[in-house]
């Protein structure tokens, strides 16, 4: 009687340990399901609308995609940016007004540590000549990419886990020369900033097959490797930038952060040589993938987590 007393305890004590251990994984896929596929076709279809006029710097345009971009730190809860009394940076260059949207989430034990999150939200505004469709609306480049910015401010707002200060950062007039990012890193102490997560393009399956990604750069810092130990186990995969022709590591804002030696690297999806909307007016949001959207700021949120923790720290970028 009693070895079956000892019994049923050891199997009572088992089937606890496997349900809280269940319990711990459910509880962690509900964390990340909080990017959620319907929020972000929210912030995709607005920010791609006709009625943001392709959001070309300096337009009436970007100022309706600068606004959503404002409310939606707001509603979050996100903090300013230095001593700024809004979320905007507001500067001059090649004569026109700028902004780039700020909003931070300040750490805990490591505060004074900095990881950036961008995408920019510029795009080429309207075609002067022609009928028909004449808006540029950049629905992957780069309106996928400012989704996953606010998705993840979202999440990580959330999960209330980062021991490191994240600076969520949607740039402007990249189209123009990474005007913004390149503005940006001026005011900044780089040594400041462990890392760089720029977003670009991820709106369509990658080369790579389903869940993955690829990122620019991974050889100039461990940044990638730390990626890719993040996501054993996980369904997704990371890999190195498969164009290494196009010099995409030097064409996004993350060259203007990379250039201070902070780890800034470009996640991405895009197939850069086979993709027929690339900067034309048919980059509408029904031509991308919401669950491929949605997936990939899934495996962001997760491959950067040691990162955001201060676990993990990028080695530097060499000139």
């Amino acid at each position: 009687m009693m070895i079956k007393l000892k019994l049923l305890i050891v199997l009572l004590l088992s089937v606890g340990i496997s349900c809280a251990q269940k319990t711990k994984t459910i509880e962690t896929n509900e964390v990340l399901m909080g990017i959620d596929s319907l929020m972000v076709k929210k912030h995709l279809y607005t920010l791609a609308s006709d009625e943001m006029e392709g959001r070309k710097a300096g337009t009436p345009g970007i100022e309706k995609a600068a606004q959503y971009i404002e409310s939606e730190f707001e509603r979050i809860g996100l903090d300013k940016f230095q001593d700024l009394k809004t979320y905007r940076q507001s500067f001059v260059e090649k004569e026109l007004n700028l902004f780039n949207i700020i909003g931070v989430l300040e750490g805990k034990s490591k505060k004074d540590e900095y990881v950036l999150v961008s995408a920019h939200y510029d795009h080429l505004g309207v075609k002067e000549n022609g009928s028909g469709d004449v808006i540029y609306n950049g629905a992957d480049d780069d309106a996928s990419g400012v989704a996953a910015v606010l998705a993840l401010a979202e999440y990580f707002k959330n999960s209330d886990s980062n021991e490191r200060t994240i600076i969520f950062v949607t740039f402007t007039a990249e189209e123009m020369g990474v005007v913004g990012s390149t503005y940006f890193g001026k005011q900044i102490e780089p040594d400041n900033f462990v890392a760089g997560i720029n977003i670009e393009m991820i709106g369509k399956e990658s080369k790579f097959g389903p869940k993955t990604a690829w990122l620019t750069g991974f050889e100039r810092s461990d940044f990638g490797t730390i990626i890719q130990k993040n996501l054993i186990n996980t369904g997704y995969t990371l890999h190195p930038d498969p164009y290494k022709a196009y010099q995409l590591f030097y064409r996004s804002d993350n060259a203007a952060m990379a250039k201070l030696g902070i780890p800034a690297h470009t996640f991405s999806t895009g197939p850069i040589d086979n993709d027929p909307h690339y900067h034309k007016v048919s980059d509408e949001a029904t031509t991308l993938s919401v669950s491929t959207i949605t997936e990939t700021i899934k495996a962001i949120a997760r491959g950067t987590e040691s990162i955001i923790s201060g676990e993990d720290t990028p080695t530097r970028i060499e000139d």
